[in-house]
């Protein structure tokens, strides 16, 4: 099992989830963030059943921002209750482990 984190969320908007992924990787909260343009969700929401078109981001964190990645995304989010769901990454090529360890480095992992 690794320290690293696979964190979903989406977004109503391509340039929503633009201007959260940057502001994720900017404050070294991500390493990367990969943005899903055409992705449609069907969910219950206050009794009704809804539908709609949105993009879907996939970060690439670890366990111990989960918190402040939480917290910025749900402040930069428009939704009333965005998505944030974090998967444990249980292992992966050490290459890119190292990677995304250097790219979250600044913020004090």
């Amino acid at each position: 099992m690794t320290d690293k984190i696979i964190v979903f969320s989406t977004c109503s908007t391509a340039e929503e989830a633009a201007q959260i992924a940057r502001k994720l990787i900017d404050e070294r909260l991500a390493a990367c963030v990969n943005v899903t343009p055409a992705v449609r969700s069907f969910y219950r929401w206050k009794g009704s059943i809804e539908q709609a078109d949105e993009c879907m981001l996939v970060i690439k964190s670890s366990r111990d921002l989960f918190d402040r990645l939480r917290a910025e995304l749900e402040k930069a989010h428009t939704y009333e209750v965005p998505e944030v769901v974090a998967i444990a990454v249980v292992d992966g090529s050490p290459n890119y482990l190292n990677w995304i360890d250097g790219e979250l480095k600044a913020a004090g992992v």
